[in-house]
């Protein structure tokens, strides 16, 4: 099955772009290739650059401490596990901890470094890296994977405490919803959404082999879940087949 996930809001939009760049950059800093670690480095700074919104950090703070809030609630109540419950809150309170311990926004301390902010500057510009440009990060390439690792890591510490707590409230959100296995009659498929609830993302499964790509669009009163099919030039078209898919409304 392929995963889609759709935002209803720019804090979650946000929040998923963030966690696809921390995902991947725990998957380049583990390699040994100086390519690899580069653009590792290069992960890292576009972090820095979505985290750079004044309220982020505020704006986590609230989600963890509302959770919170409404998880206490259900203690006492029959059916509810007391150890998950514990949990649970454990981790939205070691969350909320290290990312209110955070000082400034994620990365600020990176900021102050002057050798990486000179590679920072030059990194987008198309082979503005090259070793006659930055001789100092060139030599930096050449050490031993290990060293490079080791810096990658410590870099890395001060963003850390954002990527704990958008874990812990992304999965919370992705808990929220329950997979309905659903038809698209001839690829098209819509659902109004009820009032009073407020919806923040949508999740949307199709089988792996089905070869067609979800065109999603939604808002607080309706969703719509038009499947695409590539042609040749990689032009997406109307499926025009029916299609089965799961979705799920998180909120």
């Amino acid at each position: 099955m392929v995963l889609y996930e759709y935002p209803f809001n720019e804090g979650i939009r946000t929040m998923l772009r963030l966690e696809h760049l921390f995902d991947r950059l725990g998957q380049l800093v583990p390699r040994d290739a100086p390519v690899d670690h580069h653009f590792a480095l290069a992960t890292i700074f576009e972090i820095m650059d979505v985290a750079s919104r004044a309220d982020l950090k505020s704006d986590l703070l609230k989600e963890l401490e509302r959770h919170r809030t409404q998880l206490q609630g259900f203690r006492g109540h029959p059916g509810i596990s007391e150890s998950a419950l514990d949990a649970v809150v454990a981790r939205i309170d070691h969350a909320f901890d290290g990312l209110n311990q955070l000082q400034g926004k994620a990365g600020q301390q990176l900021a102050a470094n002057d050798w990486l902010m000179s590679i920072r500057s030059r990194i987008n510009i198309p082979g503005g890296t090259c070793e006659f440009d930055l001789p100092a990060y060139y030599a930096w390439q050449q050490h031993a994977p290990e060293r490079r690792r080791s810096d990658l890591q410590a870099w890395m510490t001060s963003l850390m405490p954002l990527a704990e707590a958008l874990q812990v409230l992304l999965g919370l959100l992705r808990d929220s919803g329950t997979p309905q296995r659903l038809m698209a009659t001839g690829g098209q498929y819509q659902q109004s959404l009820p009032q009073g609830r407020t919806h923040q993302l949508l999740r949307v499964r199709i089988a792996a082999d089905s070869g067609v790509v979800p065109e999603i669009t939604g808002h607080r009163l309706m969703v719509s879940v038009r499947f695409m099919r590539p042609d040749a030039e990689g032009r997406l078209r109307n499926a025009g087949t029916d299609t089965e898919f799961d979705l799920a409304l998180c909120s």
